[in-house]
């Protein structure tokens, strides 16, 4: 990214990268590329081919072509990187780089409130790869992380915030003093986006999942590896390549387009949410609100400290007296809110969340029922409208 774009606004950034120019002349969108073979001139240009570097040639349809490459080039903008890999889905985004980093006797640290396949991927495929894992406390201080450092350990993995629980991590902190032990800092950064600068803040690689607010309308799934060094680029690509990662053209298409609206919708989503967010803290039948961007909740000033802006993922925990029956009933009883895994999308979604929070160091009990709530673009009004009938169904139904 050159000096020039770094000083325009994210909107206008997003409505020019990945793009040939507002002065060249043809479509404003760049076309959709499909192919697996690639013609050559003739044996000087295959040999040529081979001598130049992956990401500058296409030898190969799996390698990309000029689709992924607008969508790599955006994103790694947005994120403040030099290079980015686009893969075909949010969890292959998170494994792909563990697998390009670890190797066989290695040792990972791990929040404990990880995304959940994460964790089993830690728990299983890198356990019979003979790699080593040890979760720790989301919120831990840097002194305390560097007791739990081993002399093999090559990656700190930092989550910000958590999935689920929304813990927001001391990254800054962290990545010191993962670096100063010689390991590398992996970040799952797809709730910051752009509004958290991963490389300012000492990650060396940047995780996420595209099929979120850059898709911005459930209808595709695609993940995005971004780093800032020619060195971690060479790992990654690397990996990438050996791997046989691949993503549809047409979705990174998709991808691309759903981008350019990206910051309209989520400052009218992150702006929802806050007030769905301060409308729940008030109620009664809520213990705590799981929103860093809201005032007074948990890790809320490292969110100002670090972060520009939120999305739309919050998290509830209701008072301990409520029962996971009524939960459901009231989740069930909400007409505007889906009930859906995933977020990012236009529409609102709601999941009971308790039942998927997996913990192993004594992390993640907030002593009630939980459930995660993305904010649409739907009017706030008419959300809480629909979660204060909702609140009398959880009142009526609860036997506790």
């Amino acid at each position: 990214m050159n000096d020039k774009a770094e000083k325009l606004d994210i909107y206008t950034r997003l409505s020019h990268a990945g793009r040939a120019g507002t002065h060249v002349h043809g479509f404003v969108n760049p076309a959709v590329h499909r192919g697996s073979t690639v013609l050559y001139p003739d044996m000087k240009g295959r040999q040529t081919a081979g001598e130049k570097r992956l990401e500058q040639y296409m030898v190969y349809g799996t390698m990309g072509g000029p689709t992924h490459w607008a969508l790599e080039d955006m994103i790694a903008e947005i994120e403040g990187g030099t290079h980015c890999q686009i893969v075909g889905n949010g969890l292959a985004a998170c494994t792909m780089p563990l697998l390009a980093y670890l190797s066989s006797g290695d040792h990972i640290l791990i929040p404990d409130s990880v995304y959940g396949p994460v964790r089993n991927f830690a728990q299983g495929m890198m356990v019979r790869l003979g790699i080593t894992t040890t979760f720790y406390d989301p919120c831990i201080t840097g002194e305390a992380l560097a007791l739990m450092f081993q002399a093999n350990t090559k990656v700190l993995y930092v989550e910000s915030p958590g999935s689920h629980t929304f813990e927001v991590q001391d990254v800054p902190a962290l990545a010191k003093v993962a670096h100063a032990r010689g390991a590398k800092v992996l970040m799952d950064n797809t709730w910051g986006i752009y509004h958290f600068q991963p490389f300012t803040h000492g990650v060396d690689v940047s995780i996420q999942a595209l099929t979120k607010y850059v898709g911005g309308h459930s209808d595709l799934v695609l993940g995005s590896v971004t780093v800032n060094s020619e060195e971690d680029w060479e790992i990654v690509r690397s990996a990438s390549m050996t791997l046989g990662h691949y993503a549809s053209p047409d979705d990174c298409w998709l991808a691309l387009r759903g981008a350019r609206t990206m910051a309209v919708r989520m400052e009218r989503q992150s702006k929802s949410s806050l007030e769905v967010a301060k409308w729940l803290a008030g109620r009664p039948e809520v213990k705590q609100v799981l929103h860093p961007a809201l005032p007074g909740a948990p890790g809320h000033e490292l969110w100002k400290r670090d972060f520009s802006g939120a999305c739309s993922l919050f998290g509830v925990v209701f008072q301990p007296g409520f029962s996971k029956e009524a939960v459901y009933a009231m989740t069930n009883s909400l007409e505007l809110f889906g009930i859906g895994a995933s977020w990012g999308g236009f529409e609102s979604l709601a999941l009971p969340s308790a039942a998927s929070i997996s913990r192993s160091a004594g992390t993640g009990d907030f002593g009630g029922e939980m459930v995660r709530y993305h904010v649409g673009l739907e009017a706030p009004g008419d959300l809480i409208a629909d979660l204060e009938r909702g609140l009398k169904v959880l009142i009526s139904n609860d036997i506790g």
